[in-house]
């Protein structure tokens, strides 16, 4: 069961509030190649990205953000370090939201961006990570890292609060997937939306089985309002990342597929028939499950549940529709053939 939080909008996505868990994501080229920014969020957008964002360093970015954001078709969040202007600036140029470590400011310049984000009804993200822990919090908390992160995100919230300001979502992220979950799990008291993800999480490989691990955890104690698959690749890849890990738990629409490991009883090149069809119904948005076997005898029984199933040997492929055979192919047409069984299901 999902923790309850406010909820707030990030453009004209729900967050929070007991909506659907969003995706997002970030460019990763300079805002200020324009053309290349906007095929990047078209590209995520397409794969199932509800919100992206977008770093703004300077003031140039901050011009190319504007224009940009003229011609998202998603929510851009803009994401700023230490220079109060430049968050003002994003909020006045569209910024559905901004992102802030408040640790980077002055209390005055904070004020400011309060204020400013108060005249516009823009949604702040107050994200603390690992590597800019208060000495102050970490002497406080006598080391421990996770106590720390969170009581510099209580100071920061509170403070928000008195300055009578409440359109937040809270990010509390470490490099450490136990640090994580631990953080977030300490921090879901606060009843507002948490956006998580493990970050600076590596590359595409390794950063997989981080983020399924800490995010996964945290989406099974009910914490997690927008999610981020920190990789370091293609922002598509942390999308469809996203995606899997939200359908695997039942919490997003969509196809789960399913294949077996392959063993010495396989006849077939498994890998490459699964590596297509999985391919296909990557963009399906139905709640169905797909399955690729490769062996006739085992994978029906082991797939009783399918939706839809293939499953091959000596040349053929038998389909079958929760477990039960209802035809066999020729191996050299039968994916063009499951393809259009899966039309055929979706219609």
């Amino acid at each position: 069961m999902r923790k309850k939080t406010k909820q707030i909008f990030i453009g004209n996505v729900p967050v929070g509030g007991g909506s659907p868990i969003a995706i997002q994501s970030m460019t990763n080229l300079s805002v200020t190649d324009e053309e290349g920014t906007i095929e990047q969020i078209n590209a995520c957008a397409q794969c199932g990205c509800d919100i992206m964002r977008v770093a703004v360093p300077n003031t140039e970015a901050a011009k190319a953000f504007a224009n940009v954001r003229k011609r998202s078709i998603l929510p851009l969040v803009a994401d700023i370090h230490f220079d109060y202007r430049l968050a003002i600036a994003a909020m006045e140029y569209g910024a559905d939201k901004i992102r802030i470590n408040p640790g980077n400011m002055s209390l005055e310049q904070l004020d400011c961006v309060i204020d400013c984000a108060k005249q516009h009804n823009v949604p702040i993200r107050i994200g603390v990570n690992s590597g800019s822990i208060n000495r102050e919090a970490m002497q406080f908390c006598n080391g421990n890292r996770a106590q720390a992160l969170c009581l510099s995100m209580e100071r920061y919230l509170r403070y928000f609060e008195k300055r009578g300001f409440d359109n937040l979502v809270l990010s509390v992220k470490s490099t450490d997937v136990r640090e994580t979950v631990e953080t977030n799990r300490l921090i879901a008291d606060f009843g507002y939306p948490i956006h998580i993800g493990v970050t600076e999480a590596g590359l595409r490989e390794q950063g997989l089985v981080k983020n399924a691990i800490g995010i996964g955890a945290l989406l099974l104690d009910g914490i997690g309002d927008t999610v981020r698959v920190s990789l370091t690749a293609n922002p598509v890849e942390e999308v469809r990342a996203a995606k899997d890990i939200l359908i695997s738990l039942g919490l997003k629409r969509g196809v789960t597929f399913v294949s077996c490991p392959k063993c010495g009883r396989c006849s077939i090149d498994l890998e490459t028939v699964a590596r297509e069809i999985y391919s296909y119904i990557q963009n399906i948005d139905r709640n169905i499950k797909i399955a690729v076997m490769g062996c006739e005898v085992n994978g029906p029984g082991e797939c009783s549940d399918a939706d839809l199933g293939i499953a091959g040997a000596n040349g053929k492929f038998v389909f079958f529709k929760k477990g039960v055979r209802y035809k066999v192919v020729a191996s050299d047409v039968a994916v063009e053939e499951f393809k259009k069984e899966i039309d055929g299901l979706c219609k």
